[in-house]
C-alpha cells in the first residue's frame, strides 16, 4: 500500500498537527493538498480530556475550519463501546467536565455512587479523592474500561502524565489493568472509524507522532502506518523501537510532494 491508495488520511493531533497550542508548521498546507487531490482526512485523537467540540472550536482558532463528524476521541469511540458491550449500565467516569460531557451526548448514565461499571479517560482535573474512589470500584471487581493507552502527553515545554500513568497507579494499587482499552492501537477506535467513514482499512492511512498507539493502529489494523517526528518520537526511539512505520517523515507537510 502506498500514499496514492489512502482515500482518507487519519490524523493524530498533539505532537501531529499541532503541539499545545501552537501549529505545526505547514499543517495547513497538508491539508490544502489533501482537499486538492480529492482525498479525505479525519482528526483521530487518544485525548480524552476534552471532546470534539473543544477540538473543532481549537482548530478554528488555528485556522481551519472543519465540521464536529471529521474529529473522532478516544472518549467519543468509548461510548459506542459501551453501548456495545455494556448497554443501559451506569458509569463511574474518572474524567473531566469535557468526558462527561461526551456521555451524556451519548445517553450514558454517570454514576459516582453506585455504578456498574468504571470508565478511566485523561482527567487533567485528577485529585487523591478521585483515585480512591476508583481504586475501590476495580477492587470490587466491576468491569473496567479505558479510553486510550498512552503514557504521556505532548506539551510546548515537555510531557505531561496522561492516562497510562493512572493506570499504572491503579493497577500497583488494586492488581488489576483495564478488561477493554478503546484507544489508539486498539480495535475499538478503528471499528468506530470504519463505521463513520464507511471505507475499507486498506482505503485509510494511519498518521502520527506515537510509535505505540499511532503506529501499532496502522500495523495492527491493516492500513498504511506513517510516521512523523514533530511530537514524541525521536530518532533514538524509533532506532531501537521493533515497531516500524511504513512511512517516515520529519512533519504532515513534508508528504505534500508526494501527495
Amino acid at each position: 500500500m502506498t500514499l496514492s491508495d489512502v482515500k482518507c488520511f487519519l490524523l493524530d493531533m498533539d505532537g501531529t498537527f499541532y503541539l499545545g497550542g501552537q501549529l505545526i508548521e505547514g499543517s495547513l498546507d497538508f491539508i490544502k493538498r489533501v482537499q486538492e487531490t480529492e482525498r479525505d482526512f479525519m482528526f483521530l485523537t487518544n485525548n480524552s480530556s476534552h471532546n470534539a467540540a473543544f477540538y473543532v472550536q481549537k482548530l478554528a482558532g488555528m485556522g481551519l475550519e472543519i465540521d464536529r463528524s471529521r474529529v473522532m476521541t478516544s472518549g467519543e469511540a468509548t461510548c459506542e463501546k459501551l453501548h456495545e458491550l455494556y448497554p443501559g449500565k451506569r458509569a463511574f467516569v474518572l474524567g473531566n467536565e469535557f468526558l462527561r460531557a461526551e456521555f451524556a451526548e451519548a445517553g450514558i448514565a454517570v454514576d459516582d455512587v453506585d455504578p456498574e461499571i468504571v470508565v478511566i479517560g485523561f482527567d487533567t482535573t485528577l485529585t487523591y479523592a478521585k483515585m480512591q474512589a476508583v481504586c475501590d470500584f476495580v477492587r470490587a471487581g466491576l468491569p473496567y474500561i479505558a479510553t486510550h493507552p498512552d503514557f504521556n502527553c505532548p506539551t510546548e515545554t515537555g510531557f505531561m502524565p496522561d492516562i497510562g500513568a493512572i493506570i499504572a497507579f491503579i493497577e500497583a494499587s488494586t492488581g488489576r489493568r483495564p478488561d477493554v482499552i478503546v484507544g489508539k492501537p486498539n480495535t475499538g477506535i478503528v471499528e468506530a472509524v470504519l463505521r463513520r467513514t464507511g471505507l475499507r482499512v486498506d482505503e485509510l492511512a494511519m498518521v502520527g507522532d506515537r510509535l505505540y498507539t499511532d503506529i501499532e493502529t496502522g500495523l495492527r489494523s491493516g492500513m498504511l502506518s506513517i510516521l512523523v517526528m514533530s511530537g514524541e518520537t525521536t530518532r533514538q526511539m524509533l532506532a531501537e523501537s521493533e515497531t516500524r512505520p511504513d512511512l517516515t517523515f520529519g512533519r504532515l507537510s513534508d508528504m505534500i510532494p508526494l501527495l
